[in-house]
């Protein structure tokens, strides 16, 4: 009876170790592929920041706020200041150039296809890419060569600029005391440097690369500079009190 009891047991073992169906999908169950074996092991790379579309990008164009305020306000102000009796003569702000040197795109000409995107959302404007007029052997400079980039506004976009620029940007500025009166040409135009694009806020602090400045220069209707100062000045640029412009007789 032992006998039989243990073959029964083993015959009964053996139907579960060996006359068993395995289970369906054959072997040990597979394991999931982790995220880094889909990517090929290498991780996802990093993603490319795109501009998010502006929001009234499908109502129509609204007239700029500066320049409502120079039409309606500021022509009166500079009318009595200067003692015109002409309205025609009353100066105002004819273009805006915005140009920035990259001296890296010598070596490294992917350098400036940055700073040509960064000046596209800056201005709202595509950038003209600037070429060298000759070469300069002890800077490697070979003419022809793409060494900047430039960008002139008019009109609605000028407006537009300004008014970013004079009430967003300028108060960016760290430890900024004010703008310097004597930067103006002798005719009317007035020339500005600024060392950071960080200060404008259409700029992704993540997806800067490099640090870089600009060149922005003002150029007037009038050929004086106090009519220049006095125009800048009611527009809300910061202008130092106590420093008074250069004035050229002409």
């Amino acid at each position: 009876m032992a006998t039989t009891e243990k073959k029964g047991a083993g015959a009964k073992g053996g139907k579960d170790s060996k006359g068993a169906k395995p289970a369906k999908g054959g072997g040990a169950p597979k394991e999931a592929p982790s995220k880094s074996a889909k990517s090929g092991g290498s991780g996802k790379k990093k993603e490319e920041y795109k501009q998010p579309d502006h929001a009234g990008a499908g109502l129509p164009i609204p007239v700029p706020r500066l320049k409502m305020y120079y039409r309606e306000t500021v022509r009166a102000r500079l009318m009595e200041q200067l003692g015109l009796k002409n309205p025609h003569q009353i100066p105002t702000v004819e273009k805006i150039v915005v140009n920035c040197g990259v001296g890296e795109a010598i070596k490294n000409p992917k350098v400036l296809d940055k700073v040509v995107e960064e000046l596209a959302i800056i201005t709202g404007q595509r950038p003209v890419r600037r070429k060298a007029k000759k070469s300069i052997a002890n800077f490697g400079l070979r003419e022809g060569q793409e060494i900047g980039a430039a960008v002139t506004l008019r009109g609605a976009r000028m407006w537009e600029f300004m008014d970013r620029f004079i009430t967003v940007a300028i108060p960016r500025i760290r430890d900024f005391r004010g703008i310097n009166t004597r930067s103006f040409d002798g005719r009317g135009n007035y020339s500005l440097g600024v060392k950071e694009q960080m200060i404008f806020p259409e700029i992704n602090y993540d997806m800067v690369e490099q640090i870089h400045g600009m060149d922005i220069t003002f150029v007037t209707t009038t050929n004086r500079d106090d009519q220049a100062l006095a125009l800048l000045r009611e527009l809300g640029m910061p202008f130092k009190g106590d420093d008074k412009p250069i004035i050229v007789q002409s």
